[in-house]
């Protein structure tokens, strides 16, 4: 269950993206940080919606926005998704869910009346200062970029 909220610092991480090379968050202080988390590398609604942040990258990065994605796929799997759809993102492994379990996206889900235990398609929208300024829960994957950037709006007007 996602337990962070607004208002929160991000939880610190390192992972290895899918160029094998290792990242941090801390490498974006004083940028504005997208952090999405996604089930798996080319099911049908992870396409749609990584493939709408692509479409809308230009958008996005003029709002200043820098966009990681994560979900439990080794590295390999992710530069094959990234070669196949042209993604201009870091797409970060976490196949031993240390980002994943920090940020409370691993939980029990339902389909067709069977429980189990999957990844919570989420996107945290972190400040420049590392605190989180938006949770979105169950982004909307054909209009996430759009969210992003109504979010991020709206949560300026509040300050």
């Amino acid at each position: 269950m996602v337990t962070l909220q607004a208002g929160d610092k991000a939880p610190a991480f390192k992972g290895k993206d899918q160029d094998g090379k290792v990242v941090s968050l801390s490498e974006f202080k004083g940028k504005k940080v997208v952090l999405y988390f996604y089930p798996q590398d080319g099911t049908p609604t992870c396409t749609v919606q990584a493939c709408n942040l692509r479409d809308n990258y230009s958008l996005l990065k003029a709002e200043g926005f820098e966009i990681l994605g994560v979900s439990p796929d080794e590295a390999v799997k992710h530069k094959k998704f990234e070669a196949k759809h042209q993604l201009p993102f870091t797409l970060l492994a976490d196949p031993e869910h240390k980002i994943i379990d920090k940020y409370g996206v691993w939980d029990e889900k339902q389909l067709y009346g069977r429980k189990y235990m999957g990844l919570l398609r989420t996107t945290f929208v972190i400040d420049e200062k590392g605190f989180i300024r938006k949770v979105i829960l169950r982004p909307k994957s054909k209009q996430h970029a759009e969210e992003i950037v109504a979010a991020w709006k709206e949560q300026e007007v509040l300050i």
